[in-house]
């Protein structure tokens, strides 16, 4: 089972692809052509950083290709006075005594110092589908966790764009 993606998700990846090869590849194989041209291989360094260059696009390409073609499409089938995708959660944490606001994501955006929480992490798990006002236990290891008192939950459109490997 691959990657955990929205359809959102996969419009993103899907044009970085397009991007990179319609765009980067012809500059990358111009650039490796014009470094070539040079003359000697040997102590050429423009050819090694071209080539280079080129190949981490290529690998950039079938990665990005290969989580499209084993990804798991997910929608979100929240109501809108539920925690879930997309949304952004207002939270109390009881043990530190401190509100958060965190913006439900999958996982391969969430980013929780960004303030993006994976819906595969621990807290991620734990909220979803609950409403404002709901008491929220997060275990984080066996008989351990910590409380959340969830305050409110509001829709979020947001771009905050595709976390880079």
């Amino acid at each position: 089972m691959g990657e955990k993606l929205t359809q959102a998700d996969i419009d993103k990846i899907q044009a970085e692809i397009d991007n990179r090869i319609l765009v980067e590849r012809p500059k990358l194989i111009a650039a490796v052509r014009e470094a070539r041209a040079q003359g000697d291989l040997s102590e050429n360094f423009e050819y090694y950083a071209a080539k280079r260059e080129k190949n981490q696009n290529e690998s950039r390409i079938g990665y990005l290709q290969r989580m499209l073609k084993f990804a798991e499409v997910i929608e979100d089938e929240s109501a809108n006075d539920e925690v879930g995708l997309n949304k952004l959660v207002e939270m109390f944490f009881e043990d530190e005594n401190d509100t958060e606001t965190y913006k439900i994501v999958t996982p391969i955006r969430g980013q929780s110092l960004e303030g993006r929480v994976s819906i595969e992490s621990p807290l991620g798990k734990a909220i979803l589908g609950h409403k404002a006002g709901d008491k929220v236990w997060v275990p984080i290891a066996q008989d351990e966790g910590y409380y959340v008192i969830i305050k409110s939950i509001t829709p979020d459109d947001v771009d905050d764009g595709i976390r880079q490997f």
